[in-house]
């Protein structure tokens, strides 16, 4: 088992920048596919990025490609989200997720896809 918690988040004026961690406890990190994910007052959890074990691949939702970034360092058991260009519309909790799943490839953008959780972090972008 894993436990993940995340940090970074805060409220920042839209253009600017964010830095999410997520930094897990437990079994070894280097096992786990992550992802982010970001919930919206009123509207489901959506994926956001993804990284695979060994950060060979990654993945993202059209909406963030080319703004936001995900990386992780497997010494210091953490992954990140570098966010650029924030927009108010980016507003939402922010959760990191892990999974062992060999299938990651093709279920890394799926809720299901993801067996452990962070408690999440709030991001605010004001216009």
């Amino acid at each position: 088992q894993v436990q993940l918690v995340e940090s970074g988040g805060g409220l920042v004026q839209a253009g600017g920048s964010l830095r999410l961690s997520c930094v897990a406890s437990g079994q070894t990190f280097s096992s786990y596919a992550m992802g982010w994910f970001r919930q919206a007052p009123g509207k489901e959890r959506q994926f956001v990025a993804g990284i695979s074990r060994s950060s060979g691949s990654t993945y993202y939702t059209d909406s963030v490609k080319g703004r936001f970034t995900i990386s992780r360092d497997n010494a210091k058991n953490t992954v990140y989200l570098q966010m650029n260009s924030l927009k108010p519309e980016d507003t939402a909790v922010y959760y990191c997720a892990a999974t062992r799943s060999v299938y990651y490839y093709s279920s890394y953008s799926f809720l299901s896809g993801y067996d452990y959780w962070g408690q999440g972090t709030q991001v605010t972008v004001s216009s």
